[in-house]
This record gives structure tokens, C-alpha cells and sequence, in this order.
């Protein structure tokens, strides 16, 4: 499963947020999907989207839904450095 996230050029985040945003949404992926091998992008762009390929419906919904609660819960696993 390939994992693409794209954020808004116009989104300010803090240094290594990009890096460390990709190897928690990695993680957590991973427990939720320990059989399908997976890749994580996390990159800035254009707008904010979400794609995953290789994997079905119910996988994406899942993994929109892990984005979003890793999104809301930074603070709890992001630190600047």
C-alpha cells in the first residue's frame, strides 16, 4: 500500500514536521495494516490531499481516518527540534 499525503504550500508548519508527521502516520499505519507492506510520502504541494493506492475502500477510509487523528494529536508525539 502506497501512502500519499500532500499539504498546502500555504500551511506554516515547524521545522521537521514534514519528516516527522511521515514516520508517525508510518507507524500507525503499520499497526493497523501489519500485512500489507506500506510506504509513506508526506510532501507540500499545490493542496492538501490524501491518496492510497493499492489497497481498497474500506483501507482508505481507515487510513483518512489514522491521518486524521495523527493530524489532531501532534502534540502528543511531535517535538520541534
Amino acid at each position: 500500500m502506497r501512502v500519499e499525503v500532500t499539504i498546502a504550500r500555504t500551511t506554516t508548519l515547524p521545522p521537521g514536521a514534514i519528516d516527522a508527521l511521515a514516520c508517525e502516520l508510518s507507524r500507525r499505519i503499520e499497526q493497523q495494516f501489519p500485512d500489507f507492506p506500506n510506504r509513506v510520502q508526506v510532501r507540500y504541494a499545490a493542496t492538501n490531499n490524501l491518496s492510497v493506492l493499492g489497497a481498497g475502500k474500506e483501507a482508505k477510509d481507515r487510513v483518512s481516518e489514522i491521518l486524521q487523528e495523527t493530524w489532531e494529536s501532534a502534540e502528543d508525539w511531535f517535538s520541534e527540534p
